[in-house]
């Protein structure tokens, strides 16, 4: 998918109003990427289709209600899908702290109100969600053991990964029951998506 596609996936999407504050992100990025290193300035030049469409293609898997992205970093996926749907609770969960300023900066920036900062790890975080994400952050069972405290009994847990996906589920199922499924990207043959629901930790 190149940027062109991207914008044009996005746009069939997602309404005109959320695509506006998405090219404001995009600018953010790429203006506070100047002062932190937030993304490999390589990808700036394909920021619609490395970044917000790679977010926003995580959407189709979510729970209702409220989500929960964990070392949401530059702002990808949460601050993306917030953007796209300002009226879902989203809880972004990081523990650097230039990071999390810069959040909550970009936060207010694109008005919306219904985004919070946590500016902690994952294990202290005590909010539940209907979804739980976390993009390039630890492998699949690393991230279960971390946040499994926040996971309700419906939550969806949707989680880019690369080509270790299937190595990575494999893992995780050695130590937790659940339904897991691996889709297909829609922005790089390379990438997958894990999604999975109802675990429990094996005994």
């Amino acid at each position: 998918m190149n940027e062109d596609e991207a914008r044009e996936w996005v746009s069939e999407r997602f309404d005109d109003a959320a695509v506006d504050r998405l090219t404001k992100l995009a600018s953010i990025v790429i203006a506070e990427n100047a002062r932190q290193n937030l993304v490999a300035p390589s990808t700036l030049d394909s920021i619609w289709s490395r970044h917000i469409g790679d977010s926003l293609q995580l959407v189709r898997f979510a729970g209702v209600g409220a989500w929960l992205d964990i070392g949401t970093g530059a702002g990808f996926p949460g601050l993306a899908i917030a953007a796209a749907e300002p009226d879902r609770a989203m809880l972004l969960v990081e523990p650097r702290r230039l990071r999390a300023d810069y959040l909550r900066t970009a936060a207010e920036a694109l008005e919306l109100p219904r985004v919070r900062v946590v500016t902690a790890k994952v294990e202290n975080v005590r909010e539940r969600a209907a979804t739980i994400s976390a993009r390039a952050v630890a492998k699949i069972a690393t991230l279960f053991d971390a946040a499994e405290h926040c996971a309700e009994n419906g939550t969806v847990w949707v989680l880019p990964k690369g080509r270790s996906a299937a190595d990575e589920v494999a893992e995780a199922g050695r130590m937790w029951h659940g339904v897991f499924h691996v889709e297909h990207s829609i922005t790089s043959p390379d990438s997958a998506i894990v999604v999975a629901h109802a675990l429990r930790r094996r005994r």
